[in-house]
């Protein structure tokens, strides 16, 4: 059976509550079946009302983060209980900005990892490379590295249940696009780790996304690609793609940020 779909919209330190409620509004109107599995993650304070707004659709709710720790004086930080408790159903962990700006290094962010699953919740586990790291031929090196911190926290069986989404990190925000051969290859990699891990049949049914820089103009030929099982969409420009979306939103709404939009469209794209 073909792995279903998946497409997570990253909105980053962007949106205020009106804004957010039309964008979901439009986007619960484009997901209305079970072609494909999407998910939304809004900053932690609109967490609650997305969920209000979410749940009787097909639109799932999930997090930017998630603390390593369970409970206690963490100031600033969010369990998983709480994500849990608020409605979540997913939390990003390793996402590369969390990574590069706040210092999330591979051992962090397997006991998120762990931290995630020991609350039902399910770990969109973000891996990729930097640029440097890439012209130097050690892709496949720093993303199983990655792989393996969970792996040796987590035990060998904890991969079968999450979403995996490689972001080649000099390909997010940079307006670059990894070529589809690139994307393919990079997914390919992770999955032969993972056959090694679980056996084929196991491996088959983990769903791994791309996240670098994905446009309605790009996300087509991505998705084709036998590895390539859905979309991590975060800020890129909101030109282009089918214009169902923005037709069904407010006035008001159509000067949200970027990538808002960029969800939206997303989400139509690769569900019409």
């Amino acid at each position: 059976m073909p792995r279903k779909k998946f497409v997570a919209g990253n909105w980053k330190m962007h949106g205020s509550r009106a804004e957010n409620a039309a964008l979901i509004e439009a986007i619960i109107g484009t997901v209305t079946d079970d072609r494909v599995s999407c998910v939304i993650c809004p900053p932690f304070v609109y967490l609650h009302d997305a969920w209000r707004l979410l749940r009787s659709s097909a639109v799932a709710l999930g997090a930017q983060d998630v603390c390593a720790e369970a409970i206690g004086a963490y100031t600033g930080e969010v369990s998983a209980a709480m994500l849990q408790d608020v409605g979540c159903r997913y939390t990003l962990v390793g996402h590369s900005e969390r990574r590069s700006m706040y210092g999330d290094t591979n051992a962090l962010v397997a006991r998120k990892f762990v931290a995630a699953q020991s609350r039902a919740l399910i770990p969109i586990l973000c891996v990729g490379e930097q640029l440097a790291e890439r012209e130097a031929g050690h892709t496949q090196e720093v993303v199983g590295a990655q792989l393996d911190a969970v792996l040796q926290l987590s035990g060998v069986h904890s991969l079968g249940g999450a979403v995996l989404a490689y972001e080649p990190v000099w390909a997010i925000g940079t307006g670059k696009t990894a070529t589809t051969q690139q994307a393919q290859d990079a997914h390919a990699f992770i999955r032969s780790l993972l056959v090694k891990i679980f056996g084929e049949a196991v491996a088959k049914k983990v769903r791994i996304q791309y996240g670098g820089s994905v446009k309605p103009n790009n996300a087509k030929e991505l998705m084709s690609q036998p590895d390539v099982d859905g979309a991590l969409v975060g800020g890129a420009s909101p030109i282009g793609g089918p214009a169902g979306v923005s037709a069904r939103l407010p006035a008001s709404a159509h000067d949200a940020n970027a990538t808002n939009q960029m969800s939206r469209i997303a989400v139509e794209y690769l569900t019409a």
